[in-house]
């Protein structure tokens, strides 16, 4: 293993280390802790976590689980594997197999297990979640970062991929493909998912389709790849996000039968890593996937509340100014303030880092820069994640409302008021002129 050594002897660090930066999306949550202890007022956009408590019976049944205390198979309790296979088969309509599940301590684990004992190149769209990038580099794979462009919101296209692939073909790649988007909220429909599974299919790619904010699909219309490409994918999910559970830190892959070895694969890893997941979170887990009515209600109203505050966040954006991609699904929006470019630029602002640098700093407001997620500094680009909000109390009034229309702009004010005004407040911000 390549290593480096430092100024002192007892020091190494392997090189594929050496210059990366902790985690953006843990960084920032970090440092808007920090100011708030200070007495700041922060808007916290930063990190994408979601603002639901998890549901009531999920919390039970962890609470009923407390007890469970023996290591567990190191692929994931079967009663667990067997609910996931069926979720995926309900929900999803991707016929699986407990077999073919796999459970993780989040499935960014699993993510990285998965680039560790698979022996190909990672092909990321730009922009794309922080941690793909990073991961692949501490492993030591070659990245591919795929262009897209604001003219399909930012999305992958199946040229692009094809145009890649053709470069070098029958070239081991990793594909990944992360819908609703983390970080613009767009999705792909099922024409653009087909286009894309030929592709894939043609060359004999393993695609990863991260598909953890699915369940957060505005119209809970969300549609797996694996459908389309069901020989070469591997569907990622887990608790994070639909079920309010980041901390929880439970992920599952969901592979075809094809790809059985690489499974098997990964479980050897895990087995001298992690060992298994926390025992009374997968026992708990297995209510979540099993769904159910209460299960059902609590996804309607979360995806009410996502869709009206996203969309109301995104109009407010464009009336100042702001370019963003129209969100269909999951909590984030993707800015471009290039419009305001010449205005900025006088007042030193030269591109995403700047931008976000000082809008923390001037008004509380704590985004990621667009850098973070893989696209040029240059962009005056930054990602917001519309999460600073009481969601429980969200979710009990959105319960007293008619289930057939969209929440209006009172409901918001009342709660939803603070990402309402950090939006206001970055619209005034950059709508300022050079002092």
């Amino acid at each position: 293993m390549a290593t480096r050594r430092s100024s002192s002897p007892d020091v190494h660090l392997n090189l594929n280390v050496r210059g990366l930066s902790p985690s953006a999306t843990l960084a920032i949550n970090e440092r808007s802790a920090a100011l708030q202890a200070e007495g700041r007022e922060v808007y916290r956009f930063g990190l994408g976590q979601s603002p639901f408590p998890v549901p009531r019976s999920v919390v039970e049944a962890l609470r009923a689980s407390a007890h469970e205390k023996d290591y567990l198979a190191v692929k994931g309790l079967h009663e667990l594997r067997d609910a996931v296979a069926e979720y995926h088969r309900r929900k999803l309509q991707v016929d699986r197999a407990a077999e073919d599940v796999l459970i993780g301590p989040g499935s960014k684990e699993l993510m990285f297990l998965l680039q560790l004992v698979y022996y190909g190149d990672l092909v990321i769209p730009t922009p794309s979640w922080v941690s793909y990038a990073p991961q692949a580099s501490i492993i030591g794979r070659r990245i591919h970062w795929l262009d897209t462009d604001a003219s399909h919101d930012w999305r992958m296209t199946p040229e692009r991929l094809e145009q890649l692939c053709e470069q070098d073909r029958g070239r081991p790649r990793i594909v990944v493909l992360n819908y609703p988007s983390n970080p613009t909220g767009s999705t792909y429909n099922s024409d653009e998912l087909k286009a894309i599974a030929a592709v894939a299919r043609r060359h004999r790619v393993v695609l990863l389709s991260d598909e953890i904010y699915g369940e957060l699909h505005f119209l809970g219309r969300h549609v797996s790849i694996a459908r389309y490409y069901p020989e070469g994918t591997i569907v990622s999910t887990g608790l994070s996000k639909w079920c309010g559970a980041g901390g929880w830190r439970l992920g599952t892959f969901v592979f075809p039968r094809a790809l059985r070895w690489l499974l098997d694969a990964m479980a050897v890893v895990a087995s001298e890593t992690y060992t298994s997941t926390s025992a009374p979170i997968q026992h708990a887990a297995v209510r979540a996937f099993s769904g159910g009515l209460d299960i059902e209600n609590y996804l309607a109203r979360s995806r009410r509340i996502v869709r009206t505050l996203g969309r109301e966040c995104a109009r407010r954006l464009r009336k100042g100014g702001v370019a963003v991609p129209e969100p269909k699904g999951g909590f984030y929006l993707l800015l471009d303030a290039g419009a305001r470019g010449d205005t900025l630029r006088a007042r030193g602002i030269t591109g995403g880092r700047a931008l976000c640098e000082k809008l923390l700093d001037e008004t509380g407001v704590a985004l990621l820069p667009g850098v973070s997620f893989g696209m040029p500094d240059q962009l005056l680009t930054a990602r917001l994640a519309y999460v600073d909000f009481d969601g429980g109390g969200a979710l009990a009034a959105a319960a007293e409302l008619p289930p057939d229309r969209d929440l209006d702009g009172g409901f918001l004010d009342a709660h939803c008021g603070k990402v309402l005004r950090g939006i206001d407040r970055l619209v005034e911000w950059l709508r300022a002129e050079a002092a």
